[in-house]
């Protein structure tokens, strides 16, 4: 049984791949390699370097590979950029899954695990959202996603299509010292350019109604994700039942200076965080409730604050030492 995991080049695909493989399950990845790396896929997994939207190239993957489910995680994933770049992000996320799901159904497959993400909420009245909780996303980004959703809903009931898809917040961390975080954007990379070149990292808001005046939010370890992808694809390989939406969430969240005090534990490097002011629109707390998908996913938070940010910091300095 072989699954196919687009995106699988990426920090998050890559990670997913890699558990896949520590349960004995085949896999073959499909990725245009646009911020993915083909370092990050091990030399006896097949990698097919192609765009979703190449219908050739998936119709010739699905008939090569013996394909029995896809874990779909390939997408432009960048919620502020989004904004400027709408119709990038359309083509990618929609049009990309539409394709997708096209291949998919000429070749008879018929499970499919979606990487979705909880920008799908927007910003939620509840400080702790449910996968019932109202979807009002803010940005392109969140409501191409929130769209994907509902193409497999709609080919679901078309044709039968097995699905679940999986939302979560902030992933960090890393699995193993081969891959790491590179993204440009998001929060771990960025705190540890700052501390590498000398310069103080930042804090957007201080006087929020939480413990310590920052932002609390979710952060998944991405190994945990990965863990979850498998036991969705597992279980859609084995007929079980599952719900259309699992939050992958802490149920309790971690603030920003948490984060940061941690970073500093971690890396050595003595900083008191510059606070700046609030960004418009970042509320106080957004958490998810992980219930259902621990009660199907065997969905747990194994990795603490401190694990996050030492295996993201060994992965960097790895990835440091490499380019030298």
């Amino acid at each position: 049984m072989t699954w196919m995991v687009t995106g699988g080049a990426g920090y998050i695909g890559a990670h997913v791949v890699e558990a896949f493989r520590a349960v004995g399950l085949e896999t073959v990845v499909v990725d245009n390699l646009s911020s993915g790396h083909r370092g990050f896929v091990p030399d006896d997994i097949p990698l097919v370097e192609a765009d979703l939207n190449d219908r050739a190239a998936l119709e010739g993957a699905f008939a090569r590979y013996p394909v029995a489910g896809v874990v779909h995680i390939a997408g432009y994933k960048y919620a502020g950029e989004s904004v400027r770049r709408p119709l990038r992000t359309y083509r990618d996320n929609v049009t990309g899954m539409v394709s997708l799901l096209e291949a998919m159904e000429g070749a008879g497959v018929r499970n499919l695990v979606f990487s979705s993400s909880a920008a799908t909420f927007g910003t939620p009245e509840a400080e702790l959202v449910t996968e019932a909780s109202a979807t009002v996303p803010e940005s392109p980004y969140g409501e191409s996603k929130l769209i994907g959703e509902w193409l497999l809903a709609d080919q679901g009931r078309a044709v039968g299509l097995r699905h679940t898809s999986l939302r979560y917040f902030n992933v960090v961390g890393s699995g193993t010292d081969r891959i790491a975080d590179t993204s440009p954007h998001n929060l771990f990379p960025l705190v540890f350019e700052a501390l590498v070149a000398g310069r103080t990292p930042q804090i957007n808001g201080g006087d929020y109604p939480t413990p310590d005046g920052t932002c609390v939010r979710d952060y998944v370890h991405v190994a945990d994700l990965a863990a979850a992808h498998v036991a969705a694809a597992r279980r859609l390989a084995a007929g079980e039942s599952v719900e259309p939406v699992y939050n992958l969430g802490s149920g309790a969240g971690t603030s920003v200076r948490e984060i940061m005090d941690a970073m500093a534990a971690v890396t050595g490097i003595d900083f008191t965080p510059e606070v700046r002011d609030r960004r418009p629109g970042d509320p106080a707390r957004i958490v998810a409730d992980g219930s259902l998908a621990a009660r199907d996913l065997g969905w747990t938070m194994r990795h603490s604050v401190r694990d996050m940010v030492a295996s993201a910091w060994s992965a960097r300095q790895a990835g440091d030492r490499a380019k030298s």
